[in-house]
């Protein structure tokens, strides 16, 4: 899923709730040190570790993609969602 840097979810698959809240968890799961943070509930830290974010930056403005679960695969699968949504928000720009 694309998610912006405020957590609003802006593509996905699969079931709404859970990309909705996969979304509004995005930018802490994006950031470790707040995982590592006792203020950050037990839900964020319980899906850290089925949950890989990476930041892109289009233009200047930072989107976050998500992933969860296919732990095997995940990083070649994330590559390539990733070069594919920065093509497509390129050619709509």
């Amino acid at each position: 899923m694309l998610v912006d840097d405020s957590g609003c979810l802006v593509a996905g698959a699969g079931a709404w709730p859970a990309c909705e809240e996969l979304a509004a968890y995005a930018p802490l799961l994006a950031n470790p040190h707040a995982i590592a943070s006792a203020s950050v509930g037990s839900r964020v830290a319980s899906l850290s570790p089925e949950v890989e974010v990476r930041c892109l930056d289009f233009d200047g403005a930072e989107v976050l993609l998500c992933g969860r679960g296919g732990t095997v695969a995940r990083n070649d699968s994330m590559t390539r969602a990733a070069a594919g949504c920065l093509r497509i928000l390129r050619a709509a720009a």
